[in-house]
């Protein structure tokens, strides 16, 4: 099982940027969205159950971000908008069973993460 993310990328502030996280192999009961920025311990983003019938948000990011997954892709999607500097990060994607929502340890599988930096 590999989780591959993308759409990382320098953006200025205000601006919006989309993240999609491939799975391959098989698909998952909840997909998740974490970030870890220098300096700083890593971060709950959002998170989405099969068939994207449940999302929870950190509050930094409510309003903003919004998160969907396309299952027959098994592909999930972050697009974030009205992008702030201090959203620049390392985001991974990660994947588990129903159990995993906020916290990292319940998830099983983790994509290689991709950088976003905002600019002010």
């Amino acid at each position: 099982v590999q989780l591959q993310a993308s759409g990382g990328g320098l953006v200025q502030a205000g601006g919006s940027l989309r993240l999609s996280c491939a799975a391959s192999g098989r698909s998952f009961a909840n997909e998740g969205w974490f970030r870890h920025a220098p300096g700083r311990e890593r971060e709950f983003v959002s998170v989405i159950s099969r068939g994207g019938y449940r999302m929870f948000y950190a509050d930094s990011v409510k309003g903003r971000f919004t998160v969907s997954r396309d299952d027959a892709k098994n592909t999930m999607y972050l697009q974030m908008n009205n992008l702030k500097p201090e959203d620049t990060a390392v985001y991974y994607c990660a994947a588990g069973p129903p159990t995993a929502w906020t916290s990292p340890d319940k998830y099983a599988y983790w994509g290689q993460g991709t950088l976003v930096t905002v600019s002010s």
